[in-house]
């Protein structure tokens, strides 16, 4: 698990850069919070909730 170090022409950078960032505007625009919006019924406040289990431990 160390780290090692590649050395590759910059013209083939170049290209990983341009698929990378392709790959991550694809990636963006497919992505839309809102299909998520009221799927989580929510029976106590989230902050409330933290409170108590933060309690259970002291």
């Amino acid at each position: 698990m160390n780290p090692v170090a590649v050395l590759i022409d910059y013209q083939d950078w170049q290209q990983i850069e341009k698929i990378l960032e392709t790959y991550q505007l694809q990636e963006s625009q497919d992505f839309n919070i809102n299909k998520y919006s009221g799927v989580i019924k929510l029976k106590q406040y989230p902050l409330e909730y933290q409170q108590n289990i933060k309690n259970e431990w002291t």
